[in-house]
């Protein structure tokens, strides 16, 4: 029988991507935004899957609105992509990031409980809630220190799966994922405002870009990728969390140069840095082990931070017609 699945958050990169995963599988997706007739759906739209996708209007921070959601689209398998995305809006609405991602979850859950389902859920986690890793890559043993309300709500939410799971014996699993990209980014995440400012630039369009701190160092991957990771933990026998990441870490100055190496330009005459960019707590330094999803997943070792420049760069040229 084909199987179902529910996204929730399907208007994001990691929801469209995710989509087209599974559709490629044969399932049947249902996909949520917050309100579908104000939606565009544009990674729907930019992938060509927006007609074979179900879409359904869901506020995740309402049980009932979760409730129905779930019973409407009576899903095998549920992914939890919705909530606040941004770090640096956390810090501005923090009440926001809280409600949308650890209430969010909660509400999943408790619908999953009272239903009776069986059904497999996947939450996503964070990178962001083992705060500064050092040089050390950080592993599904490394304590979270979480410095931003949005990577406590990725806490809380992955400590509320973790507890359901071992209460209740739902299949509930929370995938620790690093930086991931795609030219499905909005330009509001810093390495897409980087591609686009260089082919911009490049084209003649604008003179300079604003940045803030260069000196952040992270684990930057590829997006499609990561979400099949995504959907190889839904398959496991028992439900376990894995870190998901390249092992690579580099400097978002070293991003910056390659981009702009990409479109024959020197960055440094064309970057200004804007202090009011940085944020009140900065990690400095995120880098993740993958060997345990690479092992026990079968999970292929992911694209590194040049596969993932080259991958955005071209795409953003043949936007450009560069």
């Amino acid at each position: 029988m084909t199987k179902k699945a529910l996204i929730i958050g399907i208007t994001g990169q990691d929801g469209a991507y995710l989509a087209q995963h599974l559709l490629a599988k044969g399932y049947a997706v249902s996909g949520s935004s917050r309100d579908v007739m104000a939606s565009s759906f544009s990674n729907l739209n930019t992938l060509d899957i927006r007609e074979q996708v179900k879409l359904i209007s869901v506020s995740i921070n309402d049980f009932r609105s979760v409730f129905n959601a779930i019973q409407i689209s009576d899903p095998d398998e549920i992914y939890n992509l919705a909530g606040q995305t941004s770090v640096g809006l956390s810090f501005e609405q923090p009440v926001e990031a809280i409600e949308s991602i650890a209430i969010g979850t909660l509400n999943i859950l408790e619908v999953i409980r009272v239903l009776g389902k069986v059904v497999r859920f996947y939450n996503a986690g964070s990178s962001e809630c083992f705060g500064d890793t050092g040089t050390t890559p950080a592993d599904e043993n490394t304590p979270f220190a979480p410095r931003s309300p949005y990577a406590v709500a990725k806490s809380t939410a992955k400590w509320l799966i973790n507890s359901y799971r071992e209460s209740y014996g739902l299949y509930a699993c929370t995938g620790i994922l690093f930086n991931h990209e795609s030219p499905l980014r909005p330009e509001r995440f810093v390495t897409q405002k980087i591609v686009v400012g260089a082919s911009k630039i490049k084209a003649g369009l604008i003179q300079k870009i604003q940045l803030g701190n260069l000196e952040i160092c992270r684990d930057w991957g590829w997006a499609p990728e990561y979400v099949e990771a995504m959907w190889l933990m839904m398959q496991q026998g028992t439900p376990d969390d894995f870190v998901i990441a390249t092992g690579r870490m580099e400097s978002l100055t070293y991003f910056v140069s390659k981009a702009f190496e990409y479109f024959d330009l020197d960055w440094q005459k064309y970057v200004e840095i804007n202090p009011s960019f940085f944020r009140p707590n900065e990690i400095q330094q995120s880098v993740g082990n993958p060997e345990r999803a690479i092992e026990l997943l079968k999970w292929s070792k992911p694209t590194d931070i040049d596969g993932v420049i080259q991958k955005m760069c071209a795409a953003q040229a043949k936007q450009l017609g560069l």
